[in-house]
């Protein structure tokens, strides 16, 4: 259902005028993999980087996420379609306020991510897409949260990459591999993120 009778209110304050103040500019990081992949724990080392290097950057995890603001959706394919496109719209919010969104999501579907990063270009903020490659086995093996032993006993169905789709970026921003050291990850990380902070200057100042 889309809202009718609705007007855009601009607002008095340019973003230009927000980066002046925060000497930043705002950006979404996207990370998505399977349960177990290590996105949150890398996400958080990313936020806390970002943080003590003086950067405002903000987690949104999630599970933190379906604790509140989603809270109320399942896991069919139309609820998790919803929790892509609540979670991008937050996030772009953030970026457009000059925070780094750093965000942790499964998101398996890659028409969800595609609809967040197009959110994002439409918006001329930076988005990343990064790919915590990881395989189904190994996650199992992981397990930290014990759903991989709960979808064995039928406790859990509709799992992600167990009986439910997991669709691999074709061609994420850059992919995080299973064997990476976490301060390595998060090095590359905010490379990602400078990178793509250049990328959108050039086009700002070429006009296009």
């Amino acid at each position: 259902m889309s809202s009718s009778n609705i007007t855009w209110h601009e607002g008095l304050v340019a973003p230009e005028q927000r980066s002046e103040i925060l000497r930043s500019r705002g950006a979404t990081l996207w990370l998505t993999g399977l349960s177990g992949s290590g996105k949150s724990t890398l996400a958080a080392a990313v936020e806390q980087r970002l943080v003590l290097d003086g950067r405002g950057a903000y987690l949104l995890d999630g599970d933190n996420l379906r604790t509140g603001l989603n809270s109320d959706l399942g896991f069919s394919r139309e609820s998790r379609v919803e929790n892509v496109r609540r979670t991008a719209e937050v996030a772009c919010l953030f970026a457009d306020a000059g925070l780094v969104a750093v965000v942790a999501l499964i998101s398996p579907y890659a028409s969800s991510r595609q609809w967040a990063r197009q959110l994002h270009r439409r918006a001329g903020l930076p988005f990343v897409e990064i790919y915590m490659e990881a395989s189904v086995d190994l996650c199992a093996t992981r397990d930290a949260k014990g759903l991989y032993a709960q979808v064995t006993t039928g406790t859990i169905q509709s799992f992600t990459g167990i009986d439910d789709p997991y669709e691999v970026p074709d061609a994420p921003d850059l992919v995080v591999g299973a064997g990476t050291a976490l301060e390595d990850g998060v090095d590359a990380v905010v490379a990602a993120l400078v990178r793509a902070e250049g990328v959108g200057r050039r086009l700002e100042g070429s006009g296009t």
